[in-house]
């Protein structure tokens, strides 16, 4: 690894009213379009729905439309817990919920002619079983109305309340996400504190124990001081738990009163790590400055994969040897 990397500085992250100066060229995208994107667009407004997408004002935002690929937020806007780095309001919802949002989301999904849908909800502690059960519902009935739809979910992390995440895990997706979000050392400094490391760990290592043919995926964000070896220790456990996908992306502040940028990594350093990651035997990395959580949600690869596992084409054991030859 280069060692003039901006991820080497080991600081700590602060908040502030600036980042450090204009963003760098490689930030810039263009306005969304095509055909796809309009249409999905239109039909979100007829129906009402909104998406994680639009809310967050992704920049990948019409590249995953046009690739029939959409992530949706569950039980509401206000989120129960405040990390410093997240622009969803916090608050108390106050066990307020729409007892018929499955239906809702899941129709509605139906009429969208997607391939590829992300399902995240905000952390509702406030609620008994914080949500789990109305998660689950919702993903049962999406693939209820469409079995071929694949289907991601990102969840919170439940406290690390085992049988929570069973319950989610028995609910059918495709794919199981959850977001580490940094590296151990800065956990309190950019997450809520009611969120850490170890928990995080625990929560992708239920689901793999629980059904070890679940494909486990999670996310870091550069750029909030971390070291290039606390990023790879993080790998390291991460593959020691068996998580089968990670991505990569550049943290930007939202607003002033969040934490502040310690630096922009080029892209040739999230080159960098893909190809190190890539090398560890993940299934498959996304590693980008615009790449998000959900980014396309690998929906190339992870479609194929998924499609190929259904049919019983490869087992477990068959798609780990393929991909650490290739």
């Amino acid at each position: 690894m280069s060692s003039d990397s901006p991820s080497n500085t080991g600081t700590i992250p602060s908040r502030g009213k600036a980042t450090i100066g204009p963003k760098p060229t490689w930030l810039k995208v263009k306005a969304p379009s095509g055909e796809n994107y309009t249409r999905i667009k239109g039909m979100l407004g007829d129906l009402k729905l909104a998406t994680v997408c639009q809310e967050a004002r992704c920049p990948n935002m019409g590249e995953c439309w046009s690739g029939g690929t959409a992530t949706f937020m569950l039980m509401g806007e206000v989120c129960t817990r405040g990390c410093k780095f997240c622009h969803v309001k916090t608050g108390n919802p106050k066990g307020a919920i729409d007892p018929m949002e499955p239906e809702k989301v899941a129709y509605s999904i139906s009429q969208m002619d997607l391939q590829y849908v992300v399902i995240t909800s905000v952390d509702r502690d406030d609620l008994p079983d914080q949500g789990a059960g109305h998660f689950a519902r919702t993903v049962r009935t999406i693939k209820k109305l469409d079995p071929d739809l694949i289907v991601e979910i990102l969840t919170p992390d439940f406290r690390g309340e085992t049988e929570l995440v069973k319950t989610l895990s028995e609910a059918g997706a495709d794919v199981f996400a959850h977001n580490v979000e940094t590296v151990e050392r800065l956990q309190k400094h950019v997450r809520d504190t009611r969120a850490n490391y170890q928990q995080s760990m625990h929560v992708l290592d239920t689901v793999k124990k629980h059904d070890p043919t679940r494909v486990t995926k999670t996310s870091l964000m550069l750029g909030l001081g971390e070291t290039d070896a606390e990023i790879l220790q993080t790998l390291k456990d991460l593959r020691a738990i068996d998580c089968d996908v990670v991505t990569f992306g550049q943290y930007l502040q939202p607003t002033e009163s969040h934490l502040k940028v310690e630096s922009f990594v080029t892209p040739e350093k999230f080159q960098e790590w893909q190809e190190i990651a890539e090398s560890m035997g993940f299934l498959y990395v996304a590693s980008g400055p615009l790449v998000r959580s959900s980014y396309r949600a690998g929906e190339f690869f992870m479609k194929a994969m998924i499609e190929k596992r259904q049919k019983g084409i490869l087992t477990q054991e068959g798609e780990s040897t393929q991909w650490q030859q290739k």
